[in-house]
């Protein structure tokens, strides 16, 4: 009796599996929304049809994939990377980080940073310093990890009211983004931030939910901020896509008053 094998689909169509799986589209789904059939993509994901390079963009795209996960699945198909990765420091970046500075600048007096996919820290307005003030120098050294330096007890946990509350809302975050790109470095972080915080209670009276402002002790008194956080949408560099930038709003006028008049002792 002759022994039969599986064959096994090549490396794209089990990726492009993997992925329609986790996004939870089904194939017709997925075919809608790229603009073909629901047979070719049966047909991809069971390694009887190579797709072209363009079909794999536009699957990908379908499948809302970061630019490094489309860049890994043309990889998977036997196709060079669409999307370039370029340093910070490039030239061809330039007019970004220009714009980045004006941002930053602009939103001052209050404070904002521009931080990586993991939270690392790469550029901040002067404002910041209200956010790092009584931190451990450690937390400080390059490369510093913004969100880190929010929830470790030697950073700015020991000044915010709110830690359960605000600590939870960052972790939930930072698990959703991982549910959604798998990254184990993000499941790490998020492991290592929920052991900073107290064990999770029962809600109060006041619990928002997502809507959650920092509450922050400083000299002058208490600073209740919102964030926001902006992307860049349209980005087709690896590297300025993984970006975001994250601002402090005031929430009440006492907020307002405090951080101005901060700004102004700066000069």
């Amino acid at each position: 009796m002759t022994a039969t094998h599986a064959v096994q689909p090549p490396p794209f169509a089990r990726e492009l599996l993997r992925w329609r799986t986790s996004r939870r589209v089904s194939q017709l789904e997925l075919a809608s929304r790229a603009g073909t059939t629901q047979r070719y993509v049966s047909f991809i994901e069971r390694g009887r049809s190579v797709p072209g390079r363009a079909v794999v963009i536009r699957l990908a795209e379908s499948l809302g994939l970061t630019l490094r996960e489309r860049n890994g699945l043309l990889l998977a198909a036997g196709y060079a990377p669409a999307f370039a990765e370029s340093s910070l420091d490039a030239a061809e970046l330039g007019a970004v980080r220009e714009a980045l500075d004006g941002i930053l600048e602009g939103h001052l007096p209050y404070p904002a940073v521009v931080a990586g996919p993991r939270g690392e820290l790469v550029a901040a307005n002067e404002a910041f310093e209200v956010l790092a003030e009584g931190a451990d120098p450690e937390l400080l050294k390059p490369p510093v990890n913004v969100l880190r330096l929010a929830l470790h007890p030697r950073g700015m946990a020991s000044r915010v009211v709110n830690l359960d509350a605000w600590g939870r809302h960052i972790i939930e975050n930072l698990r959703a983004r991982a549910l959604r790109s798998p990254d184990p470095l993000l499941d790490e972080l998020a492991a290592e931030l929920a052991g900073y915080l107290p064990p999770l209670g029962e809600p109060g009276d006041d619990y928002l939910g997502f809507a959650v402002p920092l509450r922050l002790r400083c000299a002058e008194g208490e600073l209740r901020l919102l964030t926001t956080l902006t992307s860049f949408a349209t980005a087709v560099d690896v590297t300025l896509a993984e970006l975001h930038l994250e601002a402090f709003l005031p929430a009440d006028a006492e907020t307002a008053e405090i951080l101005r008049k901060r700004g102004a002792e700066r000069g």
